[in-house]
């Protein structure tokens, strides 16, 4: 990821959810993929609509978003667009695909890895989790948290805001 965010972690969260809850999978379909329940999830496009605009031009997931380009019109490029400004790369969502990015692979138990099926639902489910974790994981790291300074003194609550007041 050029850019890890909160706000991704949470689309990989609802996505894993809807998948867990039942919501069609089918890695064959552009709209059902593990690509195309990301793409439903950030643009709130039905499967059938994604898939539509997916098949204008050439090539699964991985190959439009390695082809992906601005200036082409096709309406797939404005969904890749839409995915990535969440700070994905193009690799990124060729990784989604087919379940692929090392650094969440290495966050997976060594059974649950090499036995990882990209087109299926439960392994697609527990990557997207796994790399949720990843970022919040990477985020919490990134966190400069300032150490406690403790005081005999005593503190009091102003306004709607705590802060703390010596006195």
């Amino acid at each position: 990821m050029k850019t890890p965010s909160l706000e991704f972690a949470t689309v990989l969260r609802k996505t894993a959810k809807r998948l867990e809850d039942g919501a069609d999978y089918n890695w064959c379909h552009m709209g059902r993929c593990n690509c195309g329940h990301i793409a439903q999830t950030v643009t709130s496009l039905s499967p059938a609509k994604i898939h539509e605009m997916a098949l204008l031009k050439a090539g699964d997931w991985r190959d439009q978003s390695i082809e992906h380009c601005t200036t082409t019109g096709y309406t797939i490029d404005h969904i890749i667009d839409t995915i990535l400004a969440f700070g994905l790369t193009r690799q990124d969502l060729a990784h989604i695909e087919r379940l692929s990015d090392n650094r969440v692979l290495n966050k997976m138990e060594v059974n649950r890895r090499i036995h990882l099926d990209y087109r299926k639902r439960e392994d697609v489910i527990h990557y997207m989790r796994t790399w949720a974790n990843l970022i919040e994981e990477t985020l919490l790291e990134s966190v400069n948290i300032l150490e406690p300074v403790f005081s005999d003194k005593k503190s009091k609550q102003t306004g709607t805001l705590k802060e703390t007041v010596l006195v």
